[in-house]
This record gives structure tokens, sequence and C-alpha cells, in this order.
């Protein structure tokens, strides 16, 4: 027997090819009209391509067009995809999460997302934390993105410092201690996110004397 098709069928499936298409800008209209008119049956689509869209701009829509669906639809499967094996699957459905901004969420959000190997998963995670983390628990989160520090490039470094100092009350006093590291790139980073939290509109920067310090410390790991 052929299936009878209906409305939301014919509607899902035209989504989900125009979602496919090679043009981007033809992406982009598809996803801009399924937040624009809501269904139901499009919240599994756009997480899908969520987790494989290439175009930054399209993946920003399809992220508005799922928080213009019903939270009872869009919150379980985004956070089923934080389980996923495809990194960009968990970072965008982070992302979406943290535009949903729902506190109430905090605590279905592995907090192994904080330390994970990808780092744009990392970062999405440090931002939708600072989002979501209620006021008694941002001592423990300041105690988990501490250990970050001296991760990444300096762009991965700017994200985790604009996540600290989100935390500013829980953050001082860990930070102050991470200025005595043993490690260089630690010690680097914390003081510069201590001028940051001084002066929130003033660039990161890493100094010059604490970048040499950095690149002798790789240079005598090198000879070792």
């Amino acid at each position: 027997m052929v299936p009878i098709s209906t409305p939301h069928n014919d509607q899902n499936t035209r989504l989900r090819s125009a979602l496919s298409a090679p043009n981007s800008s033809i992406r982009l209209r598809a996803a801009l009209a399924a937040g624009t008119t809501p269904d139901p049956s499009f919240v599994q689509v756009l997480v899908e391509r969520c987790a494989i869209e290439p175009d930054f701009f399209v993946r920003d829509m399809l992220t508005w067009a799922l928080t213009r669906h019903s939270v009872e639809l869009t919150v379980p499967t985004l956070l089923t995809e934080l389980h996923s094996n495809t990194p960009q699957a968990r970072s965008q459905s982070l992302h979406t999460l943290s535009k949903i901004a729902d506190k109430n969420l905090w605590r279905s959000i592995p907090k192994s997302l904080l330390h994970d190997a990808d780092d744009e998963v990392a970062r999405a995670a440090w931002r939708t934390a600072v989002v979501l983390v209620p006021h008694d628990e941002e001592n423990d989160l300041a105690g988990e993105l501490i250990t970050e520090l001296g991760r990444g490039d300096r762009d991965m470094k700017r994200s985790l410092s604009r996540a600290l100092i989100a935390l500013s009350d829980a953050i001082s006093p860990l930070l102050n201690t991470a200025t005595t590291s043993n490690e260089p790139a630690i010690r680097a980073h914390a003081r510069a996110t201590e001028r940051l939290l001084a002066d929130p509109e003033s660039e990161f920067t890493i100094t010059a004397d604490d970048a040499k310090r950095i690149v002798n410390a790789g240079n005598a790991m090198q000879d070792e």
C-alpha cells in the first residue's frame, strides 16, 4: 500500500530538501522560513542539519528557527545531541540551549563538555555554562573552568577568559592562585584574565614577557 501523504510530511520533505541545497542562500532562506512559520515536524530536521551545516550564518539561523519552536519539543532533542559522536552536533546544541537560556537545564548539561577534547565544543560549553549556571553553583563552575587555563590558541584563551570574568565574584581568588602556577602558559593566561576582569572593555593580551616564558618553556620540553 502506498503511504498517504500528509501536509506535515510534505512540509518536512521540502524543508529537508531545501536545507540540503548546495547554495547556502537557499539553505539560509529555508531556515528562516522554518522559524517564521514553526511546525512541530521541523524540529528533528533542523537539529539534524545543525550537526552538518558548514556555513556559520546558516547554523545561526537554524538555532534561531529552533528557538521559535516549543521548548517541550526542542529541548529533549537538543539534550540528546549533547551525547553525539559528532562534535558539531554537540557544540551547536549547546549554542542553541544557551539561546533558550532556561536555567532549569543546568543539571542536564554534562560537565564533561566543559573539558571536551574538541575546542569548539568546549568553547560552546563555557559560554552556555555561564548563561545557565544558578548563582549558588557559580563557585563549582569556576573551579571547573579554571582548570582549562592555558588551553589552546589566543582565541580559545580569550573565550575562556570571557567566560571566567562572567563569574567575577567566584573567580578572583582562583585566578590569584593560578598566577603562581608552575606552568608559564597558565600563569600568563591567569594574568591576562585578571587584566580583563579589571577592565572588561580592554583587549585580551598576553604580555611579551609572558609570551617569551611560554616559548622558552616549550623549547626546554623539546630539549629533554
